[in-house]
């Protein structure tokens, strides 16, 4: 089937699922979600696919969250805010296989939340790392937070949120928010050598070593939907739109003026 902002293949047991929204910087909007939803769905009960590969179109972003131009108090899906993230989110750890992501760029806001739940992240060097929720008047208070800290810890993951940096690949490998980094133009042959070697392994004893790494923390999806739910309250005030506003308008937002 074809998808509106999606590229989907299948290539000698890896199926590679790329967001293909270059001029956005791949930033996902209601539709791009629902692409994704069907596209793991496809891939991760398929016994012919073994790994599914995650990036973005082009070389500037693997993904930058979700598309300030579509949002206007809630995005332009279905879900909590408009958006199906947190079902995405669940549906990337719970395909029974592992997901790569292949980080070509920015992996920004929810781009960066996408890139942390797959099972392994192979970046390029020209890859920036970062979170800008607080920034924009939004947060991912699930996977994106309290899953976050366990891979970094506490105190790197609350900078991450608190201060709105951007990390360079090199800051990321040694902070274990990715496998590897390597030049861009090795980044295809390098992704293709990790998906070969998990070829080569039990598919049964992979999904049970998946399972297992997840069962420890898939309490927090527990805690995603709570905070989801007070996500979409936030999203109805003036604090969180002039957030939005200000992305759009190229300035400094404003928040404390409207904090009440």
């Amino acid at each position: 089937m074809s998808y509106e902002d999606i590229l989907y293949d299948e290539t000698d047991g890896v199926a590679t699922i790329t967001i293909n929204r270059p001029d956005r910087y791949n930033a996902f909007r209601g539709q791009t979600c629902m692409d994704l939803l069907d596209a793991f769905h496809r891939a991760g009960w398929n016994k012919d696919i073994g790994v599914i590969v995650l990036t973005g179109a082009g070389d500037k972003a693997f993904c930058t969250g979700g598309d300030q131009g579509t949002h206007e108090g809630q995005y332009d899906g279905r879900g909590l805010i408009g958006l199906p993230v947190e079902e995405l989110q669940r549906l990337i750890r719970e395909v029974p296989k592992p997901v790569i992501a292949r980080v070509n760029g920015f992996a920004i806001g929810g781009g960066h939340v996408l890139h942390v739940i797959c099972d392994l992240s192979i970046a390029s060097e020209t890859a920036i790392f970062g979170q800008v929720g607080p920034k924009v008047g939004s947060v991912d208070p699930g996977f994106g937070t309290a899953y976050l800290a366990r891979v970094v810890g506490e105190k790197r993951a609350r900078e991450i949120w608190y201060l709105c940096r951007k990390y360079s690949a090199q800051q990321a490998l040694e902070w274990g928010l990715v496998n590897a980094v390597v030049p861009p133009e090795k980044l295809d042959e390098e992704v293709r050598k990790w998906c070969d070697e998990i070829l080569e392994k039990s598919p049964t004893a992979l999904t049970i070593a998946k399972r297992s790494f997840n069962a420890d923390s898939d309490n927090i999806a527990g805690i995603g939907a709570l905070g989801m739910q007070a996500l979409s309250l936030y999203y109805d005030t003036e604090e969180s739109k002039e957030g939005v506003n200000a992305f759009k308008e190229k300035r400094k937002p404003e928040f404390r003026k409207y904090y009440k």
